[in-house]
């Protein structure tokens, strides 16, 4: 091609781009090994962006990692996903750590070496830009970025994300959706899509177009996901405190007393 010819042609480069549709970008956390949940999600996307926690709890963690690794651009790794790949035991015996307990055998049997080292390998933090935007993407907060609890604190948030610079922060952990605008940051949480603790059973997730938020949920079968625990051998109370914890959208049974319902570690 000529140069005459390559300038001739620029202003209608620059002209269709202009007119080029925003990105639809997907934001997924907490699937939790709950394939019906993921599998209920039926949107359209140009980027998928993951905040961690593939696995544990549910115990269908196969199609959860193969749709992850086949469809996001971008994934950091949770303490859940960090606990399987490395087989750590569950060692606490009180609210969710329970289900843990039963859960994570049952990943290391299903799960070849292949898919631990897949887990492993996830970076803890990452940052990108899309649609002339930048994303900062981890599990918990920058500080802590496997344990530590942060839900719509606005102060808190100011804090962790000194240093940080992202347009929006994309994180997961609390199991709580929500979106807070700090003045030249966004903190998003989409929610659990295998595990709510909103008190809405619906899987959650975020979708954002042009800079702007949505939040949205779906409903999806409980029971196809109890009965697939079931058949891989979690019984007794775990299996009721699941269904319970599924179907009500992260409330413990009576009898946990309060006990804690944070990740097993």
């Amino acid at each position: 091609m000529s140069r005459s010819n390559l300038t001739l042609r620029l202003p209608e480069v620059l002209l269709s781009c202009s007119i080029c549709p925003a990105m639809k970008i997907l934001v997924l956390a907490d699937i939790h090994s709950n394939w019906p949940a993921l599998q209920a999600i039926d949107e359209s996307f140009d980027a998928c962006l993951f905040a961690g926690d593939l696995v544990d709890y549910a115990t269908d963690p196969i199609p959860c990692i193969d749709w992850i690794r086949r469809h996001a651009t971008a994934s950091v790794r949770g303490n859940h996903d960090h606990a399987v790949a490395q087989r750590v035991p569950v060692r606490k015996r009180t609210g969710l750590s329970r289900l843990a307990a039963k859960a994570r055998p049952v990943h290391w049997e299903l799960l070849s070496n292949d898919y631990l080292r897949f887990l492993g390998r996830i970076p803890v933090t990452r940052r990108l830009e899309l649609d002339g935007r930048t994303f900062y993407l981890v599990h918990a907060t920058p500080r802590d970025p496997f344990d530590e609890y942060l839900k719509q604190d606005e102060e808190g948030w100011r804090q962790r994300l000194e240093g940080i610079d992202a347009d929006f922060v994309c994180v997961g952990h609390s199991h709580t959706q929500f979106s807070l605008d700090l003045g030249g940051k966004t903190v998003i949480n989409p929610g659990s899509v295998g595990q709510p603790r909103d008190g809405d059973p619906r899987a959650a997730y975020c979708v954002i177009e042009d800079g702007e938020v949505h939040m949205r949920r779906v409903e999806y079968d409980v029971s196809e996901t109890i009965d697939q625990m079931r058949a891989c051998g979690v019984n007794g109370d775990a299996i009721e405190l699941a269904e319970h914890f599924l179907r009500t959208g992260g409330r413990l049974l009576p009898e946990s007393n309060g006990a804690d319902n944070g990740p097993a570690s």
